[in-house]
């Protein structure tokens, strides 16, 4: 090996160092200096029955050792640190995909019920949130003719928040579950959790579609434990990104079709997935970014026009219905303006954002994405293209400013492609890496009051 060789090769093995001493001090960093400068960052309104505000999360310090979920979660946690790693490369596949849907809701289970049920129930059942206005609705078709009008700020009889800050196909999932009988708090809960059990193999399934079976085997572990889960257990936004990785699964699945007819159903059922999608959140389209990674990924274009179309046919059906998306979000921008968004100040939130980001993924976001920098066009095309691109979108994103706090939600859709970096991560930070992802769950979980 030359001596360039061996120096790029040094480079390589300390970047994950780097990427987590970075997201160490980025995280450290967010969390004191609002405190030690005393900034007014706007996180959220204070609440005098628990510790006070913990930007740069929407939540709260509340230290608590013990609650009904410890346990099992610590089980879990150290069951998980020893044998999921080699679980991954042992199972068959489709006993891996079973499993890792399996172990995702017992962690986002046990997760949640470190604060008893109402760590499942307090959030979809809050009034600013779906579920209690999904409850209220009995015309559709009057909700999407009148949707827009109930957005602004100043309208008479407002949508609460949630509602308010997303097209209407958030709030009619939730309106769906009522009018199948799992409207109740808990019951909703249970679904979410169901749901969001299953981007990891949905994530899993894209990379295996897109060739790179031993990535998914090695990113597994990482893609289902982790603190995203203690924010996926209990938020709306992750089942956009549920929708989202579903969609980019059955793109993948389209692009790598051996044959017309599986190429143009899976195409098809991607497109109405992503068109759901956008009409679930307005920054969706962004994801669009990570679909056209996966179609350069499978070196195939022909899905494109069909999964185009399918979206564009959900968009206008919701606009023949009387709700255009392209009206909405000027107003939906004016709101978010009218609102706490103008409190936050971007020189804190523009870099906070990635620090709740971290917070989210896990410390080994940092790691993985220096890694994936520093083998640049030596790292796995697939990974580079997934990852990279997921990348874009979050920088997107926060460039955009209307992602100004709340992230650790917001970006949920994004998390898992960024953690399929991990797969890249040396075989000897795998075991202890888990461990210290499973950690930081713990952690968030226990000393914080969120949100979500």
């Amino acid at each position: 090996m030359t001596e360039a060789a061996e120096a790029a090769e040094g480079a390589r093995a300390r970047a994950p160092w780097l990427g987590l001493a970075v997201t160490g001090l980025l995280v450290a960093a967010a969390f004191a200096l609002p405190h030690l400068l005393d900034l007014e960052v706007a996180s959220r309104a204070p609440r005098s029955e628990v510790d006070g505000a913990a930007p740069p999360l929407h939540g709260y310090w509340h230290p608590q050792l013990l609650g009904p979920g410890t346990l099992p979660a610590g089980l879990l946690a150290l069951v998980s640190w020893r044998w999921a790693v080699g679980l991954a490369q042992l199972l068959g596949w489709r006993r891996l995909l079973l499993v890792a849907w399996a172990v995702g809701v017992a962690w986002l289970l046990a997760l949640a019920l470190v604060d008893g049920t109402d760590g499942l129930t307090r959030v979809l059942g809050n009034r600013f949130e779906y579920l209690p206005t999904a409850r209220a609705v009995d015309d559709v078709p009057a909700l999407l003719r009148g949707y827009l009008d109930r957005v602004p700020m100043d309208s008479d009889d407002r949508w609460p928040t949630h509602v308010a800050g997303h097209p209407p196909g958030a709030l009619l999932f939730f309106v769906g579950l009522v009018r199948l009988g799992l409207g109740g708090d808990l019951a909703a809960a249970l679904v979410v959790v169901g749901v969001a059990a299953t981007i990891a193999p949905a994530v899993l399934v894209t990379l295996r579609a897109l060739g790179a079976e031993p990535v998914a085997r090695r990113a597994a572990p990482f893609l289902v434990l982790g603190p995203a889960a203690v924010f996926l257990a209990v938020s709306a936004d992750a089942v956009f990104a549920a929708v989202g990785a579903w969609g980019l699964a059955c793109l993948a699945l389209g692009a790598t079709a051996p044959s017309a007819r599986p190429r143009l159903l899976w195409s098809a059922a991607a497109g109405l997935l992503l068109g759901w999608l956008v009409m679930m959140s307005y920054g969706m389209p962004l994801l669009g970014l990570v679909a056209l990674a996966v179609l350069a990924a499978a070196r195939s274009w022909s899905p494109l026009p069909v999964a185009a179309g399918a979206a564009l046919l959900v968009v206008l059906a919701f606009a023949a219905a009387g709700f255009a998306w392209w009206e909405a979000y000027p107003v939906l921008h004016d709101r978010y303006w009218d609102g706490i968004a103008a409190d936050r100040p971007a020189s804190y939130w523009m870099w906070g954002n990635l620090a709740a980001l971290a917070v989210c993924a896990g410390p080994l976001l940092g790691p993985g994405l220096a890694r994936l920098a520093g083998l640049g066009r030596h790292a796995d095309r697939v990974v580079l293209l997934l990852a990279g691109s997921a990348a874009v979108a979050v920088v997107l994103a926060d460039l955009s400013r209307m992602s100004k706090a709340e992230v650790e939600r917001i970006w949920l859709p994004f998390v898992p492609w960024l953690l399929v970096t991990t797969a890249l991560l040396p075989e000897r930070w795998r075991r202890w890496g888990l461990g210290l992802q499973l950690l930081a769950a713990l952690v968030v979980q226990h000393l914080l009051y969120t949100s979500w």
